[in-house]
Formats: structure tokens, sequence, C-alpha cells
């Protein structure tokens, strides 16, 4: 082979790497636009418009019950999609939860609400939303592997970090969207203003199917299916061989999600109706912590290629366990600057090395053939027990203890404590092949 047909043949790779991984970040963002959107208006519009027969702080802990059942879902999502996944492979996947996001996100935006159709509303509502729940729960772990699989080890942090990026744009997306949308009328926000970033995510899904249909599966993958390496039933396998792997897993997601859900989500219902804060300072303080992790977040996982995955992880999550209390104090004096310096601290510094590195770090705790089933249902059953439920579980804590703060900080420090045992049992494997 000539120098020329080599040079060629390396810049069709490189450009179907870099294909490879814009995909992985675009459907990312897009799926969790979706699903963030619906976070942030569970304590804006949906407590109003389809949680509507009850006492105001009932009908927020429906609507933030209705936003938690997604997570319980997530697991059997990534069980159904990671399978097809792990014997099908990366891509078609990927196409199948993307479609099953985007259709429901559609559909959201077309519902009736509880005046109209009584309480086929609430009923439609929650069944969209598990749907939203089963797509994510197979996206985010075809998506880390369509990066990291399409990597070398010198790059690999870097690469899964990318994916990574769909957590704070998807939140930025949804809190400019709401943001500009409640400068509205209340009365007209409430009748349609709400449904438009639904609607219009439908653009949206079909500019990141486009993308996604030209991508090549990944290189592991195909290695994997050459050799016969593909599990019969990667579940099963998963469970008999890896189940160490999948708890180890799922309690180091704790400090990554928990938290981030109360950061991010929870605050909008408790700076709002307990602090006295503007909704539009809000998401502002928001929507620039966000800004400031999809800086943070390939810097971070340019910095695991050289130091590691695990002392990155090990370092966000002391960090956050100690900000636990100074966050609160800081949001309770009532000051829109202080507001913001601590929700970026939160989200943009401590949370965005959790993030960077964790698809990486879990990617390579598995082996090819049962590694997409090893990490998504690792990754949700944690975001399960201490995700969804985060925004819940921290209204009922503050309701439970008349209004204080404390008891949502100790719930931040459990969740990292418990991550922190967790990563003792994680070996670093940055210097290491897939």
């Amino acid at each position: 082979m000539s120098l020329t047909q080599i040079a060629v043949k390396a810049n069709v790779t490189k450009k179907k790497t870099n294909r490879a991984l814009l995909a992985s970040m675009v459907g990312s963002s897009i799926e969790w636009f979706d699903f963030f959107l619906y976070g942030s208006l569970a304590s804006l519009v949906f407590n109003k418009l389809f949680f509507t027969n009850t006492d105001p702080v009932v009908g927020l802990l429906l609507s933030y019950l209705s936003f938690g059942l997604s997570f319980f879902i997530r697991p059997l999502g990534g069980i159904i999609f990671s399978h097809i996944g792990d014997k099908i492979g990366r891509k078609k996947t990927l196409i199948l939860t993307l479609s099953l996001m985007g259709g429901a996100t559609f559909l959201i935006g077309l519902l009736p609400d509880y005046n109209t159709i009584g309480v086929w509303a609430p009923i439609l509502l929650i069944t969209l939303r598990l749907c939203q729940g089963l797509g994510i729960g197979g996206e985010w772990g075809g998506s880390v592997l369509l990066a990291v699989e399409n990597s070398s080890k010198e790059n690999r942090g870097f690469f899964g970090s990318i994916p990574q990026l769909g957590v704070p744009v998807g939140m930025l997306l949804g809190t400019v969207s709401i943001s500009l949308l409640t400068s509205l009328p209340e009365a007209q926000f409430l009748s349609w203003g709400w449904r438009l970033p639904f609607l219009l995510s439908a653009v949206l899904i079909l500019i990141g199917l486009w993308i996604r249909k030209d991508i090549d599966e990944t290189p592991a993958f195909k290695e994997a299916k050459e050799s016969g390496d593909i599990a019969k039933v990667p579940l099963v396998d998963t469970f008999r061989y890896h189940w160490k792997s999948v708890l180890i897993t799922a309690g180091a997601k704790f400090a990554e999600t928990g938290p981030y859900y109360i950061f991010a989500t929870f605050i909008i219902a408790y700076a709002t109706k307990y602090l006295g804060y503007s909704i539009g300072t809000v998401l502002n303080a928001v929507a620039i912590a966000n800004f400031v992790t999809i800086i943070m977040i390939p810097c971070m996982g340019k910095l695991s290629d050289k130091i590691g995955r695990k002392p990155l992880y090990i370092g966000g999550t002391i960090a956050m366990m100690l900000f636990a209390f100074p966050y609160f104090y800081m949001l309770s004096l009532q000051s829109a600057l202080w507001l913001t310096v601590a929700t970026v601290i939160a989200i943009g510094i401590i949370w965005a090395p959790l993030e960077a590195v964790m698809g990486t770090m879990f990617s390579e705790i598995f082996s090819t053939n049962i590694r997409y089933t090893g990490i998504s249902v690792g990754n949700q059953l944690g975001a399960a027990v201490f995700g969804g439920t985060a925004p819940m579980v921290a209204l009922a804590l503050l309701n439970a203890f008349n209004n204080s703060w404390v008891p949502i900080a100790l719930y931040i420090v459990l969740a990292c404590v418990i991550s922190l045992i967790s990563l003792v049992a994680i070996r670093e494997r940055k210097n290491s092949e897939l």
C-alpha cells in the first residue's frame, strides 16, 4: 500500500471516528433535552395542569413522583436495549432509543390537561414519561460505547467524556427554552407556551437520526462478532459473572446522580417557593452552571487520560460531600449572586469531573460481549435508587423537618459516602486495552 493510500485510509477512518463522536454527543444531548424538559416543568406546569385535585404540596409531590417513576423504568430500558446492543450492535440500538424517546416527547406536547379529559391526563402523561425512561435507559450505554469503543487507550477518557456532554447540553437547552417561555403571561405559558419545546424537539430528533444512520458499528463490537464472542443472553452472563461489577457501578453512580437532580431540578421549586427567588433567576443560574460544565467536561476527560479516571472521581465525590452544607447556606442568603455562585460551583466545578469520567470508567470494568448490558444496568440501577427519587425525597425531607435544608445536605453526604465505598473496589485501567 502506497503512502497516499495509507493517508487516504487514515483520513477516512478519522472522518468516521469524528462522525461517531458527533453522533454520540448529538443524540445524547437531544435525549437529555427531552428528559430534562419534563423535570423542569414538573414543578412549574404539571402540578397545575395534570395533578390539580390535590393539596399544592401533594400535587408537587405527585408531579415529582411522575418524574421519578421513569428512573425505575430506566433499568428495564437498559436491559432491553443493551440486549439488542450486545447481540446486534450499538448503531441500530441507538436509532431505536432516539426514536422512542423523541416520539414520547412529541406526544407529551399534544396531551390534553386534567380539566379536558380528567384522570386520563395524568395516566397518559405518566405512560409517556415511562416511554421516555425506557429510551434513555438504553441510550446512555450505547452513546458512551459509540465513543469509547472508537477510541485508543491514549484518548479514551476524552472520547468517553464527549457523550457525557449530553446531560449539560440537554439541560442548558431545556432551561433556556423554559426561561424564554416563562416570560410569557402566565395564562399563555400554562395554556400553550410550555408545549412548544416538546413539539419542536421533533426537528432535533430528525437531525439526530440523520446523523446516526450513516455511522459504522464500533471496531470493538465488530471484532467480537467476527470472533464469535457474542453472549447468548447478555443479561444472564452479566449477573452470573459480573454481578459485583454491576453493584459497584450502581454505588459509584450515587454521588453523580442524586446531587445533580437536587442542584438542577429540585432547586427550581425550592428556591422559588421556599426562598422567594424568581423563576428567571433560578433558571439563569442553572443555565450558567451547565454552560460552565460544557467547557469543563472535555477538559476533565482529557485530564483523566493523564492521571486516571479514579482519582478524578474520588476528588469530585469528596468535594461534593464537603460542599453540601455550604451550598444550601449560600442559597439561604437569598441573593441572586450567591445562588448563581453556589450553582456554578456545585454543577460546573464539582459535578463536572464526575460526569466526565463516569462513562469511561464504567466501560473499562466490563468485557466487550456484555459491556453494553453491564454499564447500562449498573448505571440505571444507581440512577433509579438515588437519581429520580432525589427531588421527591428532598421535598419530603423539607416538609418533614419544618423547611430545614440540613437533612437534604445529609442526604447528599450519604450518597457520596456510598460512592466512595464503591470506588475502593474499582481498579484504575487508563493504561489497559478495552
